[in-house]
């Protein structure tokens, strides 16, 4: 069974079967079950090794983003699974727009 984690702003968490390492950029208001590659994410350190970036997997310095919570994530170490919270995939937060210059 996962457990769910109560995140808060600058929390590291690591995959514990991939290379992925993310920060909560903003929190989520209920505790939310965080997972990369099927499995869990943890606080603990891993010590996986690097691996390459995947175009399919986290990115590095993208930023992960759930509507239904608020959670924001900011990759720091990139990995070749999926994020998913609470069973459902975090999105690619796309850019904002610059405000027009008229």
């Amino acid at each position: 069974m996962q457990t769910s984690v109560q995140t808060k702003p600058g929390l590291k968490l690591r995959g514990t079967t991939c290379s992925t390492e993310v920060v909560v950029v903003r929190p989520a208001a209920d505790p939310v079950q965080l997972t990369c590659c099927g499995a869990p994410l943890t606080t603990e350190e891993t010590g996986i090794a690097p691996s390459g970036p995947a175009p399919d997997g986290v990115l590095l310095g993208k930023r992960y983003a759930d509507e239904q919570t608020g959670l924001e994530l900011l990759c720091t170490k990139p990995g070749p699974g999926e994020l998913t919270i609470d069973g459902r995939p975090l999105l690619l937060k796309g850019a904002k727009p610059l405000p027009s210059s008229d």
